[in-house]
């Protein structure tokens, strides 16, 4: 599979100046698409460490917009562990604690799955709420989506060898079966994730080092899931940090506040 172009790849030099300029481009983002035709931002989120990164950021970098953008915010999330939203394992959970109660997107535009429901009916119910706020579009098309991307290539819940990879008909899966606890997730599929207008890999530390090598730069036969992500029409970047990005020989641009 083929890097993606050069100049896409960003790298800082450290998380913190990542997560600032990661800020500064979803409030960009955010403005750019609510002069557009739509009138809104659909933005799409990943948990693990992007919670308190954004947590840190987002709020100061969204409010010179003011609430009335905000109130055109819609928010979805990548994927969601099936546990209660009071749970420590919760990317809602920790989205409402951290980053909403400073980001004040309406209730209504949040969209999260419904954690009493069995894991298949789960997925079903998201992927109902995501057709009604993206009605028109025959795969939901966010404006913009955050991902992860773990130590052995999987994004959202979508991991190594798993036949959610060939996925082509839903746009929201069930998974009971995670190799990374807690096993019961909803997660977007490729579909959804290769239709959105902006896609960002954020990845930092040492320990990415090794698989994003091998996700930017080598051509493999079965690629990771983080290297199927290539959206038809969209932008594809990484914002990485010099740890995550030590092994790299492709080129990227450097950037530095200091």
């Amino acid at each position: 599979m083929a890097a993606p172009a050069p100049g896409l790849i960003s790298v800082f030099s450290s998380p913190q100046e990542l997560g600032a300029s990661l800020a500064q481009l979803v409030a960009q983002r955010a403005a750019c698409c609510l002069e557009g035709a739509r009138g809104r931002f659909a933005l799409g989120l990943s948990g693990g460490s992007l919670v308190s990164m954004l947590a840190r950021e987002l709020p100061a970098a969204a409010a010179p917009a003011g609430p009335a953008s905000l109130a055109r915010w819609t928010l979805g999330f990548c994927d969601e562990r099936l546990v209660p939203f009071e749970h420590a394992e919760s990317t809602y959970g920790l989205y409402r604690t951290q980053l909403l109660s400073r980001l004040p997107i309406p209730d209504g535009q949040v969209i999260t799955i419904n954690p009493a429901l069995p894991v298949e009916a789960a997925a079903e119910d998201y992927a109902q709420k995501l057709r009604q706020a993206f009605q028109g579009d025959a795969i939901p098309v966010f404006d913009l989506l955050i991902l992860g991307v773990g130590p052995d290539g999987h994004t959202c819940s979508l991991f190594p060898d798993h036949p959610l990879l060939q996925e082509r008909e839903k746009i929201v899966a069930p998974i009971s079966d995670s190799p990374k606890p807690p096993p019961e997730r909803v997660t977007l599929t490729l579909p959804v994730l290769n239709a959105a207008r902006t896609v960002i890999f954020v990845a930092t530390g040492e320990g990415k080092a090794a698989v994003l090598k091998r996700i930017l730069e080598d051509r493999e036969e079965h690629p990771l899931p983080a290297a199927l992500v290539q959206p038809h029409t969209g932008t594809l970047r990484w914002f990485l940090d010099e740890a995550a990005a030590r092994l790299l020989s492709v080129p990227f641009e450097k950037h530095s506040t200091l």
